[in-house]
C-alpha cells in the first residue's frame, strides 16, 4: 500500500475539463471532502455534445462552492498563453488534466480537435508544469492525467496489462492517449516531474456523456428512434461506474510518485499508470438488456415498450475494440482499492438521474 505524501485540503488543484464528466464529479468530490482546497477549473465549453448539459455539472459545482473555492475559466488548454498566465497567478500543487476532445468514432471525422486539445492542449501543461520549478519554486507535486483504455488497440491478451505493449492504436484517438503518455514520461525524464497517468475503462453514470452508448441509446429509445448494436452484440465492454473512478483519482492524486536519483546521477522518472476499470467485462446484449429494465422501472420509458422493434444488430465499426479488460491488480495493491459497481447498480443510477434530469425537458 502506497503512503500519502500530499495534503489535499490545503493544496491549490487544477482541473482541466472541469466541466465534463469526470472532472465536474471530481470538483464536486473535492470541493464536498476538502474545504480548504483551492480548486481551479478550465474548460472550453465545446459543442461535442450539449453545452446546457455542462453548464447544469458547472451550476452545481458553483452551488457547492463556498468563499470563492472553486474558480472557474472558460478556456482552451491549447491557448498556451493563457495556460502559462494561469499557471503564474496559481501556484499550482497538484494537476489534473481530464481536458480532451473524447471519442473513438468522432476522431474518424473530426481529427483536427484531437491534435490542438490532447496533443497541443496536453503539450502546454507539460511545458507549464515544468516551469514551475522555474527560480527555485516547489513547482507542481504531482501531475495526474486521463489516458484511456482505447490504447490497448485490439490486445488479444486479456485482462489488459499495463505491462503490455501499446504500440499499434487502431483510432487517432487512441494515438493521441498513447502520445500523452509518451510526453508524460519524457517530461517526468528530463524534468523530474511526478506524473501518473490513468487509462479509464468506459466511464458511464448520472449526468455522463450523452455521446456513450448508455446515454445515446437512452435518447433514442425515448425518441422511438433504433438502436444500433455493434459486431451484432458480439463486443464486451468494462463498464466503470464513476464513482469508483473518483475514488481512484483523489487516492491517486495524494500519492505522487516518489523522486529518486538512477546510479547515473540522473532522475528515475517518477512515472507510473495505473488502469481504472471493472475487471469484469460485460456483454453489449446483456447491457441492452439491463439498460432497458432499469428504464422501465425508472419511468423513463412505458411498460408496454417494444425493445425488439427498436434494436438493430450492426457490423463493427472503424476504431472499435471486440473486448476490454482491466488488469487491476497492481491498483489494489498499491491503493487497496478496486472498482466493485455492478453495471445494473450503476445503471438504475443512471436511469433514476435521467429521468429526473428530463422531467422538465420539453421534448421528453
Amino acid at each position: 500500500m502506497k503512503t500519502p505524501n500530499i495534503e489535499l485540503n490545503n493544496s491549490t488543484i487544477l482541473v482541466t475539463g472541469s466541466a465534463g464528466f469526470i472532472g465536474s464529479y471530481l470538483v464536486k468530490r473535492l470541493l464536498k471532502n476538502y474545504p480548504a482546497a483551492k480548486i481551479i477549473g478550465v474548460d472550453n465549453m465545446n459543442d461535442y455534445y450539449d453545452v446546457s448539459l455542462k453548464e447544469s455539472r458547472l451550476n452545481e459545482l458553483r452551488e457547492l462552492s463556498s468563499n470563492n473555492q472553486f474558480v472557474f475559466y472558460k478556456e482552451s488548454i491549447a491557448d498556451k498563453v493563457f495556460i502559462g498566465e494561469l499557471f503564474s497567478e496559481y501556484n499550482f500543487d497538484i494537476v489534473v488534466n481530464l481536458a480532451a476532445q473524447a471519442g473513438v468514432r468522432y476522431s474518424i471525422t473530426n481529427p483536427d480537435v484531437y491534435i490542438e486539445s490532447n496533443i497541443i492542449g496536453f503539450y502546454n501543461i507539460l511545458e507549464a508544469c515544468r516551469h514551475s520549478y522555474d527560480d527555485g519554486k516547489q513547482g507542481i507535486q504531482h501531475l495526474v492525467y486521463a489516458s484511456s483504455s482505447s490504447v490497448y488497440g485490439n490486445n488479444e491478451k486479456n485482462p489488459y496489462s499495463t505491462d503490455d505493449k501499446v504500440d499499434n492504436p487502431i483510432s487517432l484517438y487512441a494515438a493521441t492517449k498513447k502520445s500523452d503518455e509518451l510526453l508524460a514520461h519524457a517530461y517526468s525524464k528530463l524534468y523530474n516531474i511526478p506524473s501518473t497517468g490513468l487509462r479509464f475503462f468506459t466511464v458511464y453514470g448520472p449526468a455522463g456523456r450523452p455521446d456513450m452508448a448508455y446515454f445515446g441509446f437512452t435518447n433514442k429509445l425515448v425518441k422511438g428512434e433504433k438502436i444500433q448494436i455493434f459486431n451484432y452484440g458480439k463486443c464486451k465492454r468494462d463498464f466503470t461506474y464513476i464513482d469508483d473512478i473518483i475514488e481512484v483519482v483523489i487516492r491517486v492524486m495524494q500519492c505522487a510518485p516518489e523522486k529518486v536519483l538512477g546510479d547515473d546521477g540522473l532522475p528515475i522518472p517518477p512515472y507510473l499508470i495505473y488502469n481504472i476499470g471493472n475487471n469484469q467485462p460485460e456483454n453489449l446484449l446483456d447491457f441492452v438488456n439491463i439498460l432497458q429494465e432499469e428504464l422501465l422501472k425508472a419511468g423513463v420509458l412505458t411498460d408496454n415498450y417494444d425493445f425488439e422493434s427498436h434494436k438493430e444488430l450492426v457490423p463493427m465499426q472503424p476504431g472499435d475494440v471486440i473486448v476490454t479488460n482491466a488488469d487491476v491488480s497492481v491498483l489494489e495493491q498499491d491503493f487497496g482499492f478496486r472498482p466493485s459497481t455492478t453495471l445494473r447498480q450503476g445503471l438504475r443510477l443512471f436511469a433514476q438521474w435521467y429521468s429526473k434530469y428530463f422531467s422538465t425537458k420539453k421534448n421528453f
